[in-house]
């Protein structure tokens, strides 16, 4: 479980698609305080540590993981966004964040407002239903508050330190990010469906 509030942003150092895609990733965290098997979002995506060293670790994506993500797409050099997992007793300093990537969105506006920049995604309209003005999103794992939003698209607002402390200023129209909705959405939607069925 995490929060959304990115605590390093990782350089892709290697990856090898020798035994599943495997991909080791430069980082700042502390890692001597993360064991193996413990759980670090990488741009939105909760990753089991395989194996680590100095500055680095190394996860594997299964295919489930790259039919639903952007990790098919990424590249030695690429940043990405990394916080480790909540521990008992931390702040929740953004919202409850589960690393379960519910699809790729696809940047379809960044513009810079006064010292502020706005980003509109566009998503499948599936997941329309789930996305509410004033209600929390994850993009790429970065815990941020919807402004506007409508049957195949969301805008954001991103502050100065979300894009200063972000993989975000790599962004550009037409990319591809990881979206994962707030959990509250997907259990009401479940619910209703269930309703609506009897």
């Amino acid at each position: 479980m995490f929060t959304g509030i990115i605590t390093d942003v990782g350089r892709i150092a290697r990856i090898s698609d020798a035994d599943g895609r495997q991909i080791t990733v430069e980082t700042r965290l502390p890692l001597a305080e993360i064991e193996i098997g413990g759980s670090i979002a990488t741009s939105g995506v909760c990753f089991t540590v395989a194996e680590k060293g100095a500055g680095w670790f190394t996860v594997i994506a299964s295919g489930a993981t790259l039919e639903v993500t952007t990790v098919g797409r990424w590249q030695p050099g690429d940043q990405v966004n990394l916080e480790r997992s909540l521990r008992i007793g931390d702040e929740l300093g953004g919202h409850i964040v589960f690393g379960h990537v519910d699809a790729i969105g696809q940047v379809v506006a960044l513009e810079q407002v006064a010292e502020s920049h706005r980003l509109a995604i566009e998503v499948p309209l599936s997941l329309a239903p789930l996305i509410a003005v004033k209600g929390s999103i994850a993009v790429d794992g970065i815990s941020l508050t919807v402004n506007a939003a409508d049957a195949r698209r969301f805008e954001v607002n991103l502050i100065p330190h979300s894009w200063q402390h972000t993989n975000l200023p790599d962004r550009r129209v037409g990319d591809a990010v990881n979206i994962e909705v707030d959990m509250l959405a997907r259990y009401v939607a479940r619910q209703l469906a269930f309703r609506n069925q009897s």
